[in-house]
């Protein structure tokens, strides 16, 4: 069967290798995330697609389409700059922009906190609460669908919360919650 009758999958978020929606969830993000994922969608359009089109033209002109490498990689590399454009557009249009600094000062968790807890063992620990699109575990960030986001989610400073994990559930204690100052 040929591939142009085939349908691509229409799960975008699992091909991406983010965790999708909760149903009836909303898609929150930072003002910077948000700027993020618009400057990368406005970069794939203007910059990247084009330059790869002009290879594929030119790859196209040279003849022989089936054993032509800047044919076959260019036209693979477009279907995925398309398929990463229809998802941050996607993303973007259910995205809803929530600024964390309207909490500055505050000392209970909500989304874009930065939260400083310690565990049962002692171990201290950082983490900000930050969007599923947005969210880098390699920078202590995690996405406020996570179980420890869900923990945290409305308790104050000193307050204790359980974390239910694999191994079972754990108390932790609320040390510190900061959050980003307005930009002026």
């Amino acid at each position: 069967m040929s591939k142009a009758f085939t349908r691509e999958s229409d799960t975008e978020d699992e091909e991406e290798g983010l965790p999708p929606l909760p149903v009836g969830g909303k898609n929150y993000i930072t003002p910077k995330g948000y700027a993020a994922l618009r400057a990368e969608l406005f970069d794939l359009i203007d910059n990247e697609r084009p330059k790869v089109v002009d290879i594929v033209h030119w790859a196209a002109s040279n003849g022989d389409r089936s054993e032509n490498g800047d044919y076959i990689y260019g036209k693979k590399r477009l279907r995925e700059i398309d398929r990463r454009i229809r998802f941050l557009t996607k993303r973007l249009e259910i995205a809803e922009v929530t600024d964390p600094s309207v909490h500055f000062g505050k000392d209970q968790v909500f989304f874009g906190a930065t939260v400083t807890y310690v565990e049962e063992a002692g171990d201290e620990r950082t983490i900000t609460i930050l969007g599923i699109d947005e969210a880098d575990s390699l920078k202590g960030e995690v996405t406020w669908i996570s179980p420890i986001a869900r923990a945290l989610i409305k308790a104050r400073e000193g307050d204790v919360v359980k974390l239910v994990t694999p191994v079972g559930v754990q108390e932790i204690e609320v040390l510190s919650v900061q959050y980003p100052q307005a930009l002026q």
